[in-house]
């Protein structure tokens, strides 16, 4: 299971000089916390590469209103590339986390670009095809690992990320910490690995009683990394 990228960011892996070109052909945008980039289902073709903060990419269930979390991205990340190549409207919904700050560019002017940059049109290519393979791993975990597995690989996942990612606290709280904390509530924790709460609950309840966890408000501890993979990997203590 993978919610982070593991590529290198679009917009990183470009040369200065093509950077420079691609950001020329948009304008910048800013959202608030929680509005919405992009709509799952929506026309429109443009693209969007970020430039400051944090976002969800998320798709409707069959359970109504619950939304499966589908990836994180971040600073120079390129997001609705898929819409601009083809006439099919949105696949999946993107939400800003925090304040994020977005260069915006039609699909029109991004196609453009690539017809003309066949090094730029490789790289958009790498990224579809590692999120599509990234989707596929995500649909066989939900379809053949427990939900003790789902959330064990999940922690372990968002454990290793770096510092300053979306799902870490920017400053230490006051109690003091002796494990990684990862900062969500378990309504999106459950979000992240197709469950339901009730059920991530029950799952995090026995990691507290094996004292691999320790858990508060929006809040969760990894207090032993090791057997948490162990779990993930479907070790049974």
């Amino acid at each position: 299971m993978g919610l982070l990228g593991n590529e290198l960011a679009f917009a990183r892996a470009l040369t200065p000089q093509e950077r420079e070109s691609v950001m020329a052909l948009g304008s910048r945008k800013h959202y608030s916390a929680d509005a919405h980039l992009l709509t799952e289902g929506d026309r429109s073709s443009h693209v969007l590469i970020i430039i400051r903060g944090w976002v969800t990419v998320s798709v409707a269930t069959d359970r109504g209103a619950t939304r499966l979390i589908l990836g994180l991205r971040g600073p120079g990340e390129l997001l609705g590339e898929m819409a601009a190549l083809d006439p099919h409207p949105r696949s999946a919904t993107v939400r800003a986390l925090g304040p994020t700050e977005t260069q915006v560019i039609s699909g029109d002017a991004f196609r453009r670009f690539l017809a003309l940059h066949s090094r730029v049109s490789g790289l958009v290519i790498r990224q579809l095809t590692f999120r599509l393979r990234s989707a596929d791993q995500e649909r066989s975990a939900l379809a053949s690992l427990t939900v003790l597995q789902r959330l064990a690989s999940r922690l372990t996942e968002l454990s290793r990320a770096e510092p300053s990612g979306p799902y870490h606290p920017a400053v230490p709280g006051g109690a003091t910490h002796t494990g990684t904390v990862v900062q969500l509530a378990q309504d999106e924790l459950a979000a992240t690995i197709g469950a339901t709460r009730e059920a991530v609950a029950k799952a995090l309840k026995l990691l507290r009683t094996q004292h691999v966890v320790r858990t508060g408000n929006r809040m969760v501890e990894i207090l032993d990394p090791e057997l948490l993979a162990l779990l993930a990997d479907g070790h049974q203590e």
